[in-house]
């Protein structure tokens, strides 16, 4: 699939510290655990329990933090890393915890702007920082939801998820597989912020898809063939799959099946 050599922002640039960020939205799982029955299954991820939510958490964190200190040059060969993993499920929260510790200690001796292979679009260590906080965040989300309590996401942390995802997913393909069949003969999709800014156009062609740019005055103007309107968090939690686009909490318009066709394959 051919995708663009570095897609832009298609909102104005959040300045988040997602190092700070990581150890926040960590803070919030973890107390989201306290007294939570690990075995409850997690709707937003079928077959997993919260302690397999925890664990899968937990090793993204050790991995990427191993790939920060090695400073990677290349697709690693290995996923392997000493985990630590506690064999009591009791300790898993506390084993969450100090998956961020040690992310932290990744993040001090390494510097945000070095240059590094990762599998997005930005080509430097701030990659797997910012891919780590929307990968805590949203399982932070996912057990919360499990748990019957509503996620708040902050509205700037939102909309800078937003981007991530859209601004990376034409690179998912390896991982994601479906992602190969966003495209349409110069079709569009639109989501856009009902709370504040945050406007994401998508143009799929037939030789794959992108994201259009901000400074796109045209893209701007354009009138999507269908639009997606909600606050930044609902937007969020959509794009990732834990909403559908026929909820209440968002408004939808234009081609249906245009709509069904991108959830059906943009799973992340």
């Amino acid at each position: 699939m051919n995708t663009p050599n570095r897609p832009g922002l298609a909102s104005a640039p959040v300045d988040l510290d997602h190092r700070a960020q990581v150890a926040a939205e960590t803070t919030r799982f973890v107390a989201a655990l306290r007294d939570a029955d690990l075995t409850t299954p997690v709707p937003g991820c079928p077959g997993w329990t919260l302690a397999d939510l925890v664990k899968h958490t937990g090793s993204v964190q050790r991995w990427f933090s191993t790939l920060l200190r090695a400073g990677i040059q290349e697709p690693p060969q290995s996923r392997t890393v000493d985990l630590r993993l506690p064999d009591r499920q009791d300790e898993y929260p506390d084993w969450l915890a100090e998956s961020a510790t040690v992310a932290a200690g990744a993040f001090a001796v390494t510097e945000p702007a070095l240059p590094m292979w990762a599998w997005g679009a930005d080509q430097h260590a701030r990659f797997w920082a910012r891919r780590m906080l929307f990968e805590t965040l949203l399982h932070r989300a996912d057990a919360e939801l499990a748990l019957g309590l509503g996620p708040a996401i902050d509205r700037a942390v939102a909309v800078d998820g937003i981007d991530e995802f859209l601004v990376n997913l034409p690179y998912a393909a390896f991982f994601a597989p479906k992602v190969a069949n966003l495209r349409a003969p110069d079709r569009t999709v639109r989501f856009r912020a009902t709370d504040g800014d945050g406007d994401w156009l998508i143009r799929l062609r037939p030789d794959g898809f992108g994201l259009a740019a901000t400074a796109d005055a045209q893209a701007q103007a354009h009138t999507a063939d269908a639009t997606v309107r909600g606050s930044a968090r609902d937007l969020l939690l959509l794009v990732y799959g834990r909403l559908n686009h026929d909820s209440t909490a968002l408004s939808h318009e234009g081609d249906d099946d245009l709509l069904t066709h991108w959830f059906a394959n943009s799973a992340f």
